[in-house]
């Protein structure tokens, strides 16, 4: 049971670090004054969710979820 521990929290602090990468890497939401004027209606507005930035999107979300369900699982394994 302690190896299974040991492998679990191992992915857990792997999974912690690239979530924080992914979250570096990402751009602001904020779009600047290019917002007030109309700026953001362009083809990569519209695209975002095919482009690098819908990408680290959709695995920040994944990786949350990771994160989430094996910091529920250490914690209900600690009780043990």
């Amino acid at each position: 049971m302690a190896v299974a521990k040991t492998i679990v929290t191992v992915v857990f602090v792997l999974i912690c670090l690239t979530l924080t990468v992914i979250i570096l890497m990402q751009e602001g939401k904020s779009a600047g004054l290019g917002a007030i004027s109309g700026a953001a209606d362009t083809y990569w507005g519209k695209n975002k969710g095919r482009s690098m930035e819908g990408i680290l999107v959709k695995i920040t979300k994944v990786c949350v979820f990771l994160f989430i369900v094996i910091a529920a699982v250490l914690n209900i394994g600690s009780f043990q």
